[in-house]
């Protein structure tokens, strides 16, 4: 296949099942420029693409049914109809990067030369009868997190299989966020940036690379391309290798061990951590008043209130962190720094901009958008999450990975919210990130 390299894999013994390599996503270096006038008319200029993804995705519904039943009595796809297949998943990854403004020129079609945002698929090897026979049932959790983050996953509805393109040209400019996926918001988003500023987000461009890729390792297991399921660790995508540094850090010393009974029962176990949030949320809205205040006239936040703020942002990530089971012991009440796998980092009080305090309540509202689609995918992440750990006793590291995601974007919106810091969130597919030397510090609470 076009963009491999190396030689053909060794034919394998008969009956025997090959491991196949990943499906990586591949993107080249971007300056993150975007043209105004081509990212306003995005979605009419994609539109000759959707036109060729309906008709490719036709022949692709015939050509995945003749593959099933080959790899059924043969134990293979043929390989003509495996790079045919091939192909179609790599044109809608194509396709979708230039739709959701990952990538900026206009695509080729049918992916006959690489591209900005591109795939390296596997070459056809043995697969197991028993699962070929069941994949559709096996690809179920892949497709339910598919959607989550790049809307319908592998849809056959409407005679194509180009999944979340065309739901994105029809509703995303519209303002239409039915579905709330991540990819879709983060479109949107940098749809405006881009208008705007004729640049992309750094942030959004990742998020929305990492669920391209996911969604395209979902096509490539659900059409039989390999055997090989998807790994929805963001860690390993490459779109989080130029993740920006950002004051607000989740240190996740997790071990991915789960007590099969604390598992079982985690959501009532939550109930009193709940319960005590919801309290302190309503203290932690009084004490913004004041907090404002000092920081819009005096320039920097109050100590002992940004203390007291930083400690409410720590608890609510540690009572998160054991509900959608990125973390397994049960938390403490006052969020106390150093207590938890997966915690919080929150700088000092400094120095903010006025300007940035002032017309926060507004600034905030994008990031909002992101949180929430983001809230969906911890909310899949742990019930798949759930179920996995109550049988083999361990958190898959991929979904206790997204989770911790949302958990440090979800720490960032609220210590931008509550005038901890003055950086906006930073939406990328970055878990841990501490500076160089000694992590950044929990802010501690005075005494007295």
């Amino acid at each position: 296949m076009e963009g491999l390299e190396g030689s053909p894999p060794a034919e394998p013994e008969p009956g025997r099942e090959v491991a196949a390599p990943p499906v990586r996503l591949l993107l080249a270096p971007d300056d993150l420029e975007r043209s105004r006038l081509t990212v306003f008319f995005r979605a009419l200029l994609a539109i000759p693409h959707f036109i060729a993804l309906a008709l490719y995705g036709l022949a692709v519904i015939f050509a995945v049914v003749l593959a099933w039943f080959a790899a059924l009595i043969i134990g293979r796809v043929p390989e003509g109809l495996h790079h045919f297949i091939a192909r179609f998943i790599r044109y809608v990854t194509q396709v979708n990067g230039y739709l959701y403004l990952v990538a900026e020129p206009w695509p080729p079609f049918f992916a006959d030369r690489p591209y900005a945002v591109d795939l390296e698929l596997p070459e056809r090897v043995r697969q197991s009868r028993w699962t070929v026979l069941g994949r559709l049932i096996l690809a179920l959790p892949a497709l339910a997190l598919s959607a989550a983050l790049a809307g319908g996953g592998a849809s056959f509805s409407g005679g194509s299989i180009s999944g979340s393109s065309s739901s994105f040209s029809s509703s995303s400019f519209s303002g239409d966020f039915s579905s709330g996926d991540l990819v879709t918001a983060c479109a949107f988003l940098a749809w405006w940036v881009g208008v705007l500023r004729a640049r992309a987000p750094r942030g959004l461009r990742d998020a929305a690379a990492y669920a391209i890729g996911y969604a395209a390792q979902v096509y490539a297991y659900f059409l039989l391309v390999t055997p090989r399921y998807p790994d929805s660790d963001p860690l390993k995508s490459p779109a989080a290798e130029h993740a920006e540094p950002h004051p607000v850090a989740v240190a996740n010393a997790d071990d991915l061990r789960r007590s099969r009974i604390t598992v079982f029962f985690r959501g009532l176990l939550a109930l009193p951590h709940l319960v005590w949030l919801a309290l302190w949320s309503l203290v932690a809205l009084l004490a913004l008043i004041p907090h404002s205040l000092g920081t819009l006239f005096g320039g920097r936040a109050p100590e002992r209130i940004h203390a007291f703020l930083s400690r409410f942002v720590a608890y609510g990530t540690h009572v998160n962190a054991f509900l959608w089971l990125a973390a397994n012991p049960f938390p403490g009440f006052t969020g106390e720094p150093g207590t938890y796998p997966v915690e919080a980092q929150l700088p000092m009080a400094v120095r903010q901009n006025r300007w940035i305090t002032f017309f926060r309540w507004l600034l905030i509202l994008p990031a909002f958008l992101v949180t929430s689609a983001l809230g969906a995918v911890q909310f899949i992440a742990g019930f798949l999450g759930w179920w996995a750990a109550l049988v083999t006793g361990r958190m898959p590291e991929g979904l206790r990975n997204l989770s911790v995601w949302a958990l440090r974007y979800n720490a960032q919106v609220q210590a931008y919210g509550l005038l901890l810091t003055d950086r906006y969130p930073y939406a990328g597919p970055v878990v841990t990130w501490a500076p160089p030397g000694a992590p950044p510090a929990p802010a501690p609470l005075p005494e007295g």
